[in-house]
């Protein structure tokens, strides 16, 4: 087995781990339904999932009350998808761990430099750079 197999097959493990759990949030939940942090939200309840949108400056998501930051969330959220701007990740990724999640599911284009480095420090598991959650569980956009 080659080193890219190996690392697929890693980055799948990693994958499959992450959605065992049934309570997600979504840092970077967005009222705006063209928005990806919108849609990943939306593709979490599409696969019966409970979700929580984490967004500061919404009161509510698809109908859902929005916690305003990490230290709101409650106890028992398996996995955090971020569709954030890099900075706002980064700062993000401290605040998970603080907060005692374990698991990110970083979508593309919220990556910082060092990413990997820093979440490996902390414990978490963080996919990044690789495929979309709405592409994984197979999103509908209706």
């Amino acid at each position: 087995m080659g080193l890219d197999q190996n690392v697929e097959m890693e980055a799948q493990a990693m994958i499959d781990e992450f959605l065992l759990g049934d309570t997600f949030a979504v840092a970077g939940a967005s009222t705006d339904r063209e928005k990806y942090g919108n849609k990943v939200f939306r593709c979490y309840q599409q696969a019966g999932k409970v979700v929580i949108p984490l967004n500061p400056r919404a009161d509510e998501v698809e109908g859902v009350t929005c916690v305003k930051d990490m230290t709101e969330l409650p106890a028992g959220v398996h996995g955090l998808s971020v569709i954030t701007p890099p900075r706002v990740t980064e700062s993000l990724v401290e605040e998970a761990a603080l907060a005692g999640v374990k698991r990110l599911w970083v979508q593309p284009g919220a990556e910082f430099e060092g990413i990997s480095e820093r979440c490996e420090e902390l414990g978490i598991s963080c996919i990044w750079g690789g495929p979309c959650l709405l592409v994984v569980l197979g999103f509908r956009d209706a």
